[in-house]
C-alpha cells in the first residue's frame, strides 16, 4: 500500500506561551489531525522543549524545536520562527528573549492597569489564566482574563475591541529590530524563517525594503502558507521567496482554544524541512520517534 503523505506544520504554540494547550495535548491533537511532524514556536522560550522527547515517543509526531521570535520595524510587529536554535542561555539570542520576556510582563502590567479602569479585570485575573510561573504573561492571556470576566467572548473579539495595537490601551514592549533577530538566530545554529509577513492582523504591511534587508541578513524562509494570507498575498510572497531563493513554510499558527486556527489547516513540504535540519548548524535536531 502507498504510504500517507508527509503533513509537516511548522508554526504553533502551547500553554508555555500563549496556546491554551499543554505540550502533551498539543501532540495528542496533532496526531488525532494525522500530522507526521510539528514544529513547537512558543513566543521567546524554550521552556516547552524539554516536553518533546517524550510527547514524540508517546504518539509518534514527530518534533521541530523551535521559537517565535518578536521583533519590531517602525511600530510594525515582525515575527521570525527560529527553528533549531541551541537553547543555551549564553547566546545573544537568548539574551534578547530574556529582555523580550521581561518588557512583555512589564507591558502587560500597565495594559490592564488601564484596561481595569473600564472593565471588571485585575491582575490577579490575568495571572489565573496562566498555566506556569515561567509563561510570559502577554495579550492573550489578558484576553482569557477578559473572556472569564464577561467582558467579550473570544480571544477574537478581545484583540479588535480592547487589546488592537491602534486602541487606547496597547503599551508597546521591547523588541529587537528583524535585522537584529535574524542574526541572533543564525549565530545561535538556527534558521530563521519570517512568520506570516502578510499577516492582516498588524497596522499595515510589511515594507519590501525590510524583507530584502532581512534577506540581507540571512533570511532563510517566508512562512508564505498562512491563514492571514490570501490567495493574492500567497502568490506575491511565493514569487519573492522564489526569486531570493528562500525556503517556503507553511503553518497552522494554532493557540489552541479562542482562536479560529486549526491545525494541519497549512502545510510544509517534506524536503523543505530536510532543508531546514540540513541548514541547522546547533546541535538542536528534529526529535524523532
Amino acid at each position: 500500500m502507498p504510504a500517507h503523505p508527509a503533513r509537516i506544520d511548522l508554526h504553533a504554540h502551547s500553554s508555555w506561551s500563549d496556546g491554551t494547550q499543554s505540550v502533551h495535548e498539543l501532540w495528542s491533537q496533532a496526531a488525532q489531525e494525522g500530522l507526521s511532524a510539528l514544529a513547537l514556536t512558543d513566543h521567546d522560550t524554550v521552556a516547552g522543549w524539554q516536553e518533546l522527547p517524550e510527547a514524540v515517543a508517546r504518539t509518534g509526531v514527530v518534533a521541530v524545536p523551535g521559537i517565535e521570535v518578536s521583533a519590531e520595524h517602525e511600530r510594525l510587529s515582525v515575527h521570525v520562527l527560529a527553528l533549531l536554535v541551541d537553547p543555551s542561555p549564553h547566546t545573544d539570542l537568548a539574551r534578547e528573549l530574556d529582555r523580550a520576556r521581561r518588557s512583555r510582563t512589564e507591558r502587560a502590567e500597565r495594559m490592564v492597569e488601564a484596561i481595569s479602569a473600564d472593565h471588571p479585570i485585575t491582575w490577579q485575573d490575568v495571572r489565573a489564566q496562566v498555566a506556569g510561573e515561567t509563561t510570559t504573561v502577554g495579550r492573550p492571556h489578558i484576553a482569557d482574563a477578559l473572556i472569564s470576566s464577561g467582558v467579550v467572548r473570544d480571544r477574537a473579539e478581545a484583540f479588535e475591541q480592547i487589546l488592537h495595537p491602534s486602541g487606547p490601551y496597547y503599551v508597546r514592549y521591547y523588541a529587537p529590530a528583524p535585522t537584529v533577530a535574524v542574526r541572533a538566530i543564525l549565530d545561535a545554529g538556527g534558521v530563521p524563517v519570517l512568520a506570516h509577513p502578510g499577516s492582516v492582523s498588524r497596522d499595515g504591511e510589511l515594507p519590501l525594503g525590510l524583507l530584502e534587508a532581512m534577506v540581507a541578513a540571512g533570511l532563510a524562509g517566508l512562512e508564505v502558507d498562512h491563514r492571514e494570507h490570501d490567495p493574492g498575498t500567497r502568490a506575491r510572497l511565493r514569487d519573492f521567496a522564489r526569486a531570493h531563493r528562500l525556503l517556503i513554510t507553511g503553518g497552522s499558527d494554532y493557540h489552541g482554544a479562542g482562536k479560529p486556527n486549526r491545525l494541519g489547516e497549512n502545510l510544509t513540504q517534506p524536503h523543505v524541512l530536510d532543508a531546514i535540519a540540513h541548514r541547522a548548524t546547533s546541535t538542536t535536531e528534529v526529535i524523532r520517534p
